[in-house]
């Protein structure tokens, strides 16, 4: 092994460091993000509590799987799709969570996608 100077030592040492806390944040995102609910609860608390479109979707009836599906095959609507489509009619709030969730998702994917970290 060859000796090591003291400007490739830093590098090392500095090239360690930022691995070892990329790795640290990645997983403790990872951990609170699949087991801590709270996370999920706050936005669902705040979508439910001051979005009125949820409470007319909740009154509606289900829909049918499709046409000529058996009688009494039904499935619930798909309520954060129907947020989406309804984008510009939601309230401020309901937008920034849905806003927020879909930039994780595609940041998520494209830093992953190319090799990035990202949780």
């Amino acid at each position: 092994m060859w000796p090591l100077d003291p400007s490739r030592k830093e590098v090392l040492r500095f090239a360690v460091s930022c691995r070892v806390l990329t790795l640290m944040l990645q997983v403790l995102t990872r951990f609170l993000s699949s087991s801590t609910p709270i996370v999920y609860w706050f936005p669902a608390y705040l979508l439910q509590d001051r979005e009125p479109l949820l409470r007319s979707l909740e009154t509606e009836p289900w829909k049918p799987l499709v046409e000529d599906s058996p009688p009494g095959q039904k499935i619930p609507r798909n309520s954060i799709m129907e947020l989406l489509y309804n984008w510009k009619i939601c309230s401020p709030v309901t937008q920034y969570v849905l806003g927020y969730f879909l930039t994780y998702w595609l940041l998520g994917l494209l830093l992953h996608c190319n090799f990035l970290p990202w949780t």
